[in-house]
């Protein structure tokens, strides 16, 4: 069977878009060249990967549970190229930081321009994942440490929390929840949810807020892979997200971002992998301690946000 690794990138692509038309514009091809790619690889595996009509695209049964497989294995041979890169240059002169989105917000610069003073000869490479991995790169070993969200699936993880941010919800302007100054986890029980592109369970049952569903499932209608696709998304009425309280600092026509007042925070941590404590990591995770610690300020501001700024009136 004769699969190539850029026709696998392409077929994730299509899937995620479920669009030939974005999925061609997202990776600067031609839409006639990626359905031909696509062509070639249901033929070369001799299923059909997608549904396609004149109105929509879809993932067949054989298309999801490929998708679901592929992720982690294109993580891992990622992470094994990496590893092998390093190893043919020697290189321990850097240290590979992997981040979600937003890093460790405010505490991020500091964090980094300490580190650096510290280790001037060190290079610190930014990894950025999106929601698919919320580890981080930390799980597939092709990252030294990140700064991640709890919780995930974090075996053989370690973490050092810096703060903890409350959770909001971002629903479209006119929504029946928009003008209010806070909201209650069980409100937004039967809303249709936009949910992050994971198949990590432990992240997906506290952003689909889990706890508060006494074992019935989400309503999710779709899932995201970044903020910019869940801001599109809400901003057109296709649902609702839960989000942190930074994700007020991004200006955006069309929706309102409510403060949910009975959920638990979001915990941000600077983490790593209890098999790889090289001296760096350890570096890195006590400048991160030492920073947190001497910056209360921020970690205040943070952790109990001004939601004045959030372009909607709060009542008291």
């Amino acid at each position: 069977m004769d699969i190539h690794t850029r026709q696998l990138h392409y077929f994730i692509a299509v899937a995620e878009e479920l669009s030939f038309t974005r999925a061609a514009r997202r990776l600067h091809v031609s839409q006639q060249g990626l359905s031909a790619q696509i062509k070639q690889l249901e033929h070369g595996m001799k299923v059909v990967l997608f549904s396609r009509t004149t109105r929509c695209v879809e993932l067949t049964a054989a298309g999801e549970a490929f998708l679901t497989d592929l992720r982690g294995t294109l993580t891992g041979l990622n992470a094994a190229v990496e590893r092998a890169r390093s190893a043919h240059r020697g290189e321990r002169d850097r240290l590979v930081l992997g981040t979600l989105e937003g890093a460790a917000l405010t505490l991020t610069e500091p964090i980094l321009a300490v580190f650096k003073q510290r280790h001037p000869g060190i290079a610190v490479e930014w990894r950025q994942s999106t929601y698919q991995d919320p580890s981080a790169g930390l799980a597939s070993g092709a990252v030294d440490v990140a700064f991640t969200r709890r919780p995930f699936v974090d075996t053989g993880i370690r973490f050092e929390t810096l703060f903890a941010e409350p959770l909001m919800v971002m629903v479209p302007v006119r929504h029946r929840l928009a003008e209010r100054a806070e909201v209650f986890a069980h409100e937004l029980l039967d809303e249709p949810l936009l949910s992050a592109a994971s198949a990590d369970p432990v992240w997906n049952a506290f952003w689909e807020l889990a706890a508060h569903r006494d074992g019935r499932s989400a309503p999710v209608v779709t899932r995201s892979n970044s903020i910019l696709q869940e801001l599109h998304q809400v901003a057109t009425g296709a649902g609702v997200v839960l989000t942190v309280a930074c994700a007020r600092w991004i200006p955006f026509p069309g929706i309102r971002l409510v403060p949910i007042a009975d959920t638990a925070p979001n915990e941000v941590a600077v983490a790593w992998r209890a098999d790889h404590e090289t001296a760096l990591v350890r570096s890195f995770v006590d400048v991160a301690r030492t920073v947190r610690d001497s910056h209360p300020e921020l970690v205040a501001r943070l952790e109990k946000p001004d939601y004045s700024d959030r372009r909607v009136p709060l009542r008291r």
